[in-house]
Formats: C-alpha cells, sequence, structure tokens
C-alpha cells in the first residue's frame, strides 16, 4: 500500500487545485501523507505520483517519477487525454482502487537524446524533436541510423517519438499509430520541402543520430516532450536511443487502446449502433 503520494499539479489551474485538494483531504483521512509538487524539486521521494490535469501535465510530472523509478498516474482534466486514466467525476473511487491495490502497472519505453556538443542527455516518454522554433527559415537536418545515411531534410524538424508519442505530434505529422506495447522508434520529418514525406519505424535497439548541417549557418530548438530543451547551432548533433529505463504507468482497468483512439480523436470513430 502506499503510504507517501505525490499530488502534481501545474500552477494556476483552478479546476486543478480543487480536485487536487478533494484527493488530499481524502488520503489524509485513510492517513496518507500527502506531499506536494514541491517535493520533487526538495529531495523527498513520494511512493507514487498523481498529475491532476492533461497529457502535458503528466509529462511534466513523469520527469520525477522516471527519475526515481515510481508509479505514475494521470486525473484527466485536459482536452485529450491519452496518458490520464481518470476522470476527475471518478476520483474517490479511483483512490480507493489504489489504496487496496487494485491496479496494474504498465511499463512504457522511453527514448534517451544526446547533446553531443554539451554531452548532456535528457529521456522522453512521447518524442524528441529538432525544430527551427521561432526561426523564419526551414532547417537542413541530416539524419542517420546505425552510422548508415538515412538522409537530408529541409524542413520544420525532425520528430523521433516512441509508440507512446505516435499519437502525438508525429501523428499530426503524418507519423502512423504505433500500438503502446511495441519495441520501435518512429522517424518523422515535420513538413519537409520534398517528396519524402514518409515515416519511418525502426528497432528501437538502434541508434539515431540528428545532424544540424554545418553547411549553411542555422539555428534551431530541441525540444523533449514539447519542452524546451535547449537551442542548436550549425554542427549540433543529437543522438537518439532506446534505454532500458521505463516509465511504469499504474493503470485501474486494462488498456484498450483503439478503443480509447475512437473516444478522443473521435472524427476517427464509427457507431457501432
Amino acid at each position: 500500500m502506499f503510504r507517501k503520494i505525490c499530488l502534481y499539479r501545474i500552477a494556476e489551474n483552478r479546476k486543478a487545485e480543487v480536485c487536487a485538494l478533494t484527493a488530499q483531504t481524502y488520503l489524509e483521512s485513510k492517513g496518507i501523507q500527502v506531499l506536494t509538487s514541491d517535493c520533487l524539486n526538495t529531495g523527498i521521494t513520494p511512493e507514487l505520483i498523481i498529475t491532476f490535469g492533461g497529457d502535458g501535465t503528466l509529462l511534466s510530472g513523469a520527469r520525477s517519477a522516471i527519475e526515481s523509478n515510481i508509479p505514475l498516474i494521470g486525473i484527466n482534466l485536459g482536452t485529450v487525454g491519452f496518458l490520464t486514466e481518470e476522470e476527475p467525476g471518478n476520483l474517490i473511487p479511483a483512490l480507493d482502487n489504489i489504496l487496496q491495490g487494485q491496479y496494474i502497472i504498465e511499463e512504457r519505453s522511453l527514448l534517451e537524446a544526446i547533446n553531443v556538443r554539451t554531452e548532456t542527455s535528457m529521456f522522453a516518454l512521447n518524442d524528441i524533436v529538432i525544430s527551427r522554433g521561432g526561426f523564419a527559415r526551414l532547417i537542413r537536418v541530416e539524419c542517420k541510423v546505425n552510422d548508415e545515411f538515412y538522409g537530408v531534410f529541409t524542413a520544420d524538424g525532425m520528430i523521433v517519438a516512441t509508440p507512446t508519442g505516435s499519437t502525438g505530434y508525429s501523428l499530426s505529422a503524418g507519423g502512423p499509430i504505433v500500438t503502446p506495447e511495441m519495441n520501435c522508434m518512429i522517424i518523422t520529418p515535420i513538413c519537409p520541402h520534398s517528396l519524402q514525406r514518409c515515416s519511418s519505424v525502426i528497432s528501437e535497439k538502434s541508434v539515431i543520430s540528428m545532424i544540424l548541417r554545418p553547411d549553411r549557418k542555422q539555428s534551431a530548438e530541441l525540444q523533449i516532450d514539447g519542452r524546451n530543451a535547449g537551442s542548436l547551432q550549425s554542427g549540433d548533433e543529437i543522438i537518439v536511443r532506446g534505454t532500458e529505463r521505463k516509465l511504469r504507468l499504474l493503470r485501474l482497468s486494462p488498456y484498450r487502446f483503439f478503443t480509447l483512439i475512437q473516444k478522443k480523436l473521435n472524427e476517427w470513430g464509427t457507431s457501432h449502433e
């Protein structure tokens, strides 16, 4: 049973604040130590993180969950909610199930991004993106897979997504939907100025190199799970590879992937009646 739970929310979200307060009152009545979002910056390690918000909030909380190898569950207060587990109207029954051990743990693959110049690395649950950001010009990115030349793309950027991230930015850029249990990576160019628009699905064991071509002066941004992870300049190289680290998502019921797609992306859905 979890005895120390962090309730994670983004500041200035009134709805999330009210929902988290309801959860805090209920958990404390059960003798659970409740920690706030600030605990993740103080070195105090909870046994479970519950996020209140949309997928973006869950991705933010996931960074601490990955670092400390603790499970994570999201209460959906956002728009889509592919990753969040429960709706706020089912909050108390969901907390009861958690405290009674009526859940399963689902592991999700992660990617590691290494900035060769700065010698820094970060982990991504959804995607790693090299983007032109606010710059007007398209960028030129050379891509290699396992040291084999893959292509040079003049585009708004490049996405390398996990199966989890295949329903996010990669999908919007024309990439395929991949079920979460697959062990793979998806390479998707963003609005390429070329007929070469197809995505590629490759093994999670591969190593991808993306180089901001040095033959022209250009700038770009590195984004990890939608968060700015620094600026790039001509000649910079980002290496992307799979990792043995996993995100542990707490589930209260089996994950019905295609049912969720029809529900959340309802323009794809068809009536069963």
